[in-house]
């Protein structure tokens, strides 16, 4: 009370100011209007003042005439006075003070006079009043109180039994009942009610009890008692207490509510007669009960779906039985009504929707919408509000529909009319249904498609609303969804959800499955129980699904999938990881699916390929994990059977390329070959890759091992999701740069064998996807996508053979149209006039390429190789070399077959028989008309070609510059790519070579390409080595035709200045036979390039490497046909190729399947080789000036050239003489070996294994005579080849002194080779010993002769084969005692410039690990270098001809 405290100043000066200010107080806030509020000031300000005199503060009377005052500003100041008089009453008679209570008593009573006493008597104490005069004793006043309470509250005066006065209720119910069809209005009736409750004292709350009763029985007049009780009404609690009371008779068990009482307590709720929080507690069961048994139901549906899952035993089986029995029972005892679910279905029914939305959030979610009767009265209720949008925008043509009447309730929700009105409270009631949307499919397919038309408006409005399709989109994943799982198989409702969700981005649609597939399930009972029925389902149709019963199986398959597709569809992939043998009847039985759940199979296995859970490699860390591959072609068969959309897939392995993970790549190889029928595979036969050199046509037919039919709709189904998406490029650029970080990003943590098949799938899945995309893609398409070359490979950092790989269809696509259009701007049909406009084309066409291309490499480079050259060799195809015409008339001649087999097959119906002729007819022609078409194409490219060719190198460098060029930048990079490429490398070397191009050495091309295969075969992965044997092949086929026949090779050859042996700065003269290698000379060449294969090949399997074995027995498969020719080579390879067999047969089985599958066909082949010398002719070794013991073998790097002067000859017998008395010692080497030819080292160079020591003796010991000589017979001794000896007699310097200081002072032999070396000489055996204890040692006369001897090197212009000495020449003995030579160690200088040849990517990886090389720093150049371990090179001595 005391909020306001009056100032001590007033008190003081009370007569003179506090008075006056205190009336000014009073009056300021009487006139203040602040509802009711300033009552309580007054009364706070009177309460002040008096307790001032209680306090003895203020006299008495000064006090008692200001109040006397107040009374005048108030008509209710008396009863504001009394009030405060009754606080101070208590307040003072608490006081153990009596003076203050006195002066509380005495002010009282001085106030008589202005307060009426009645008001005193209801206000203060009764002990007060006896003080104050007001009444005699206070004894006598309580009781007369109490009197008075007993007679008001105790003894009755009205009638409450219908017993008690039976007339009076009689009339009330007459009353109430009448028809109320005519003039009877509730004002007229209630008025009759008064009257009958005066005349016959009828209690009022009865009165109330019996309307209410009335108007259950009479539910549909809701308008006219409803005014009535509105108008009777008391207090809104009297009527809840009625109410409650009415629902606790229903709630003993086995009883049940009507449901007209709770329509009247909807119906009293609804027009707010009374409130909610008032009647809810007078409803059972109690919410507690409600969210327990929630949970029980829960536990027990889970645990449901535990034993569908669970093995069960027998035993097991019975006991859940009798339990449930039990539980039966315990049901059979039905529980009291939910009056809560009642009264909530009784608010739906008349749109209540406030008072609904209120009750259910008390209850846990979907606990309400469980209950049918409820789920359908909220779907009737938005059957109702969506109507009149529904018929304005989501009818479809044709449909009908029944008209749907609105409620007569003009509270219920407002109908929506267009969508945004629909978040009003549409959605909100969607979201309460939840999954019981499944009631009532009807609704489910308007909400549908009012989705599908909103959508519409969405894509076709400039600026859409988000939160409408938030909201839609909330809806399909709460509602839509988990209603389609709760539905029996219903098709229908699948399609007309596809209808939607096909107008949602694919990203939207996965979200939605993910949540359905993995939360949907969990939040509810009855979900729980359907997602376990649905996996034991699954269980049972894939344990009996074979090919045999596919389509009675793909049926049950299909009913399943309709409603629960992705529980179904996770089952069965699961399967299928483990057992890839499901795929083909899985697929096939696949085809009863809908739409929707085609594109929910789509999305599980993508979950499924991207689980982290899985290991996508073996447990041996070189393998792809086999469900990895299992699910690959799953991808491929479905995607090309079904309509799938591609687009998630595509993205989920360009987003795993993105992250730099290529084993996703599996994938998308497996999609391209099955939908667009084209198959990368290195193990093509000779008449597929043929095939694959013709148009697309002959492709198809003879270019796979499986003809696949019918890809036009499944690759423009492919080639529209790549273009819609915009990932064609993309892919392929991934593709191109994972290439080499599988290598460097990946390659470190990963086993080689696992790295180089990443690569390998990585390389084949570029090839291929770039073919899809070269054959399938218009011109304008191709074009407008794929960037120059100089971007490709500047900007986007792509490979260069990559790069042109995917440039070359623009640049042929653009020459046809450019040849096309100047076809028609001048229309001429001579044959002349056409190569014209077409060598015109390509000059337009491939002129800015020129240009672009000198940006990818170094200004040096193109001092050797012009711009134009580089780019005809990338840019050209085998398509534009050579037509195929074997296998278009294979082809053909098997269509013809086929005809003729169509004919005489009387089985087959005629109709049948017409179509498939009519086909093979129609494929025949095609294949006519392509080879035409190409014959012309390929004339068209050479005539353009022999006009390019006089331009294509420059005579700058030395002729071995340029090959080195030619060699590292375009052939080895090519011939690795694809089996066609290589196949196009060795036919674009011949026909450079036939087209005459001025310098171009054929030879020295041939030659650097057979001697050095080592380094190359070391670097490559396995399907690389497959090309790179093809390529080899396809080159052996070269020269084994022109070794073949002196007229063939005089007519190919001869005259051609690619086999000039003398390089002239001037170029080709064409006049000079002597600068000609001559047919014999060529044998010796080929059979030194066959030696050199030999040991090469020798060496590799020698290593123990597995790289190295693997890879040169594959190249020795892929060139069987042309290699080994010679009988003694051949042995020698069946003895190191039989040794593999045995030490690898327990160790490692692939290699050891490889070396046997070799060893068989090695030996069918034993037929075809030839002795030696018939391979070559083979003069008396008296003519050879080098040592007797060299023979020619894989031990040596060369052979010797034929030398014409008699004194050299005598020279070369007396050191064989001296050679054979004894191996162990060596003679000085006389001045014949000066004169000795060198042949051309491994890397290309001449003479790099001589030594400084011999060149300088020998230059001491020549006559000038002999000087004058060897400047006529050796083409080393023009100006550029001299400049070239100089620059690589450093080089040999070098290598030399380096050579000796790694053998001799930092080697030490290991004994096992010790041992295998038979015959070693003395000499060597010192210098062994001196270089084990770390002591120096200078290279003597003898040890360099040895070395020169050995070394029989010939030089890099000539070419020139030795004419070897003949088997007569020693005794039987001696030669079958011969040995390999060991083959040192590569030095620097040998080595570094050959791993230019290389790819870039192979050189960290490949060299090192495969030939166990070091990285080092060298002390000539100062950069690090790649060094050899000491002696891994080391060969095992095996008598040639004895093998």
């Amino acid at each position: 009370m005391a909020t306001l405290i009056l100032p001590g100043e007033w008190i003081k000066n009370w007569e003179k100011s506090g008075k006056h200010e205190f009336v000014q107080l009073c009056k300021e806030l009487t006139e203040k209007r602040d509802h009711g509020s300033e009552i309580r000031d007054i009364q706070a300000a009177l309460y002040e003042l008096c307790w001032q005199v209680v306090q003895g503060n203020l006299k008495l009377d000064l006090v008692a005439s200001v109040l006397g005052d107040m009374m005048e500003l108030r008509d209710d100041m008396p009863s504001v006075l009394a009030d405060v008089f009754s606080i101070l009453d208590l307040e003072t008679g608490a006081l153990e003070d009596k003076t203050k209570r006195d002066h509380y008593t005495q002010l009282a009573g001085a106030c008589l006079f202005f307060i009426p006493e009645a008001i005193l008597k209801e206000r203060l104490d009764p002990e007060t009043l006896e003080s104050l005069g007001l009444i005699k004793q206070a004894h006598q006043f309580n009781q007369k109180i109490v009197k008075i309470k007993t007679k008001l509250f105790y003894k009755q005066q009205k009638f409450n039994l219908l017993r008690e006065e039976n007339e009076g209720y009689a009339k009330l119910i007459t009353e109430l009942g009448q028809d109320l069809s005519g003039n009877i209005t509730s004002h007229l009736v209630l008025e009759s009610i008064k009257s009958l409750i005066g005349c016959f004292n009828l209690d009022p709350n009865r009165v109330l009890d019996i309307i209410l009763e009335v108007y259950e029985s009479r539910s549909d007049q809701d308008e006219f008692f409803l005014s009535l009780i509105k108008s009777y009404m008391c207090e809104p609690l009297t009527l809840c207490h009625i109410l409650g009371f009415k629902f606790k008779f229903y709630q003993e068990p086995n009883e049940e509510t009507p449901k007209s009482l709770y329509h009247i307590a909807a119906a009293l709720l609804h027009h707010n007669l009374i409130e909610l929080e008032d009647l809810y507690v007078h409803l059972m069961p109690l919410d507690a009960i409600i969210i327990e048994e929630h949970k029980r139901d829960i536990s027990e549906a889970k645990q449901i779906a535990r034993k569908l899952i669970m093995v069960v035993l027998p035993s097991e089986k019975s006991e859940d039985k009798e339990k449930e029995k039990e539980k039966e029972e315990e049901k059979n005892e039905k529980p009291p009504d939910n009056q809560k679910l009642g009264l909530l279905e009784a608010l739906l029914r008349i749109g209540d929707w406030h008072h609904a939305q209120s009750i259910m959030d008390q209850m846990p979610s979907f606990y309400a919408t469980s209950h049918k009767a409820i789920a359908l009265a909220l779907c009737q209720l938005v059957h109702l509000t969506v109507e009149p949008l529904y018929r304005r925008a989501g009818v479809p043509k044709g449909a009908r529909g029944c008209v749907m009447l609105p409620l007569r309730n003009k509270r219920a929700p407002q109908p929506a009319e267009n969508f945004e009105d629909l978040r009003r409270d549409t959605f909100s009631m969607l979201c309460y249904l939840g999954p019981h949307l499944s009631h009532d499919p009807i609704l489910f397919a308007k909400i549908v498609r009012l989705g599908k038309a909103f959508m519409k408006e969405y894509q076709s409005d400039s600026r859409p609303d988000d939160t409408l399709l938030s909201c839609f989109l909330s809806i399909a994943d709460q509602v839509l969804l988990p209603s389609l799982s709760l539905m029996e198989c219903n098709a229908c409702m699948s399609e007309e959800l596809w209808g939607l969700f096909k107008l949602f981005p694919y990203q939207h649609r996965y979200r939605l499955y993910g949540q359905w597939k993995n939360e949907t399930y969990s939040s509810h009972p009855l979900l729980v129980k359907v997602k376990a029925q649905t996996v034991e389902r699954a269980k049972y149709i894939m344990k009996r699904l074979t090919k045999e019963n596919v389509k009675q199986s793909g049926r049950q398959i299909g009913k399943l999938s309709h409603s629960n597709p992705t529980i179904l569809f996770d089952y069965m992939l699961s399967q299928i990881q483990w057992y890839d043998n499901l795929i083909v009847p899985v697929v096939d039985s696949l085809k009863y699916l809908t739409s929707l759940n085609y594109d929910v199979l789509a999305y599980c296995i993508i979950e499924a390929l991207a689980n982290p859970e899985k290991e996508k490699m073996k447990h041996d860390d070189t393998t792809i994990s086999s469900w990895l591959q299992s699910l690959a072609s799953l991808c491929g068969a479905v995607f090309r059977k079904y309509p799938i959309e591609l687009a998630g897939l595509l993205q989920y392995v360009t987003n795993q390329l993105k992250a730099g993970k290529s084993f996703d790549l599996l994938i998308l190889k497996e999609v391209v070959q099955k939908m667009a029928g084209i198959e990368i595979t290195d193990e093509m036969t000779s008449e597929q890759l043929e095939a694959m050199t013709g148009g697309e046509q002959l492709k198809a037919e003879g270019g796979y091992f499986g003809q696949i039919r019918n890809t036009k709709k499944s690759s423009q189904r492919l080639k529209d999701a790549l273009l819609d998406h915009e990932l064609a490029l993309p892919l392929c650029l991934l593709m191109a740069q994972q290439r080499n970080g599988v290598v460097f990003l990946e390659g470190g943590e990963k086993h080689l064998k696992l790295v180089g098949h990443l690569y390998d799938q990585c390389h084949d899945t570029l090839v291929q996807f770039g073919g899809f995309l070269a054959s399938n893609l218009s011109t304008e398409d191709y074009i407008k996508r794929v960037p120059s070359i100089d971007i490709l490979c500047n900007q986007f950092h792509t490979p260069h053979d990559a790069a042109f790989f995917l440039s070359r269809p623009m640049y042929a696509h653009q020459i046809l149209s450019k040849y096309d259009e100047l076809k028609k701007a001048e229309k001429g049909n001579r044959q002349q006039q056409k190569v014209h406009k077409y060598v015109a084309a390509c000059e337009q066409v491939m002129t800015p390429v020129h240009e672009a291309v000198v940006s990818l490499h170094p200004a040096r480079v193109w001092d050797d190789l012009r711009p134009q050259f580089y780019a005809t060799f990338w840019s050209l195809t085998m398509y534009d070399l050579a037509v195929p015409h074997a296998a278009y008339e294979r082809e053909v001649n098997k269509l013809k077959a086929q005809i003729k087999a169509i004919e005489e097959n009387p089985e087959i119906p005629l109709n049948k028989k017409k179509k498939e002729k009519e086909r093979c007819t129609a494929l025949q022609e095609k294949l006519q008309e392509e080879e035409k078409k190409q014959l012309e194409h390929v004339q068209r490219v050479l005539h353009r070609l022999k006009l390019e060719k006089d331009n294509w190198l420059l005579a700058k460098s030395t002729k071995n510059e340029t090959i080195t060029k030619f060699l590292q930048l375009c052939l080895f990079p090519r011939c690795i790519f694809s089996s066609i490429d290589a196949v196009y490398c060795a036919r674009f070397v011949e026909l450079v070579h036939q087209q005459k191009t001025p310098n171009f050495c054929t030879l020295l091309c041939y030659d650097r390409v057979f001697s050095a295969i080592i380094y190359t075969v070391a670097s490559c992965t396995e399907n690389e080595s497959h090309r790179y044997g093809r390529f080899l092949c396809c080159m052996l086929e070269t020269v084994t035709r022109w070794h073949s026949d002196r007229t063939i090779y005089e007519k190919e050859c001869v005259n051609y200045p690619g086999f000039l042996t003398i390089f002239r700065a001037t170029g080709f003269d064409g006049g000079n036979k002597a600068d000609q290698l001559d047919y014999e000379n060529f044998r010796h060449v080929v059979h030194k390039w066959h030696y050199m294969l030999t040991k090469a090949s020798v060496h590799c399997l020698e290593t123990g490497d597995y790289t190295h074995i693997r890879n040169i027995l594959i190249v020795l498969t892929k060139i069987l046909p042309c290699y080994p020719k010679v009988l003694n080579l051949g042995q020698a390879l069946e003895c190191r190729v039989h040794k593999i067999c045995l030490e690898e047969k327990d160790k490692r089985p692939d290699l050891y399947a490889l070396a046997m599958g070799y060893s068989g066909r090695l030996k069918s082949q034993k037929v075809h080789m030839v002795p030696e010398n018939e391979f070559h002719h083979k003069e008396q070794p008296a003519r050879s000036a080098t040592p007797a013991n060299q023979q020619n073998g894989p031990g040596s790097t060369g052979k010797p050239a034929t030398s014409t002067n008699k004194t050299e000859e005598g020279m070369s017998e007396d050191g064989d003489r001296g050679k054979d008395k004894s191996q162990g010692t060596t003679k000085p080497v006389n001045k014949a070996n000066s004169a000795a030819a060198k042949v051309t080292t491994s890397n290309g160079n001449s003479a790099l294994n001589s030594t400084k020591a011999v060149k300088e003796r020998d230059d001491k010991e020549k006559s000038g005579k002999e000087k004058k000589d060897k400047k006529e017979k050796t083409p080393g001794s023009t100006p550029e080849t001299k400049a070239e000896n100089r620059r690589e007699k450093q080089r040999d310097d070098r290598a030399g002194k380096e050579e000796r200081a790694a053998r001799e002072g930092k080697e030490k032999t290991p004994k096992a080779d010790r041992e295998k070396a038979k015959a070693e000489d003395k000499s060597s055996k010192d210098d062994k010993a001196k270089a084990g204890n770390g002591e120096p040692m200078e290279p003597t006369r003898e040890r360099d002769a040895i070395k020169e001897s050995k070394s029989k090197e010939k030089v890099a212009g000539s070419l020139k084969s030795p004419v070897p000495r003949s088997e007569s020449a020693e005794s039987e003995r001696d030669h079958k005692r011969r040995k390999l030579d060991t083959h040192s160690s590569p030095s620097h200088s040998s080595l570094c410039p050959f791993l230019l040849y290389l790819p870039e990517r192979s050189l960290p990886l490949h060299i090192p690990t495969a030939l166990k090389i070091t990285k080092e720093n060298c002390r000539k150049c100062r950069h690090d270098i790649w060094k050899s371990q000491p002696n891994p090179w080391e060969l095992e001595c095996i008598p040639w001809t004895s093998a």
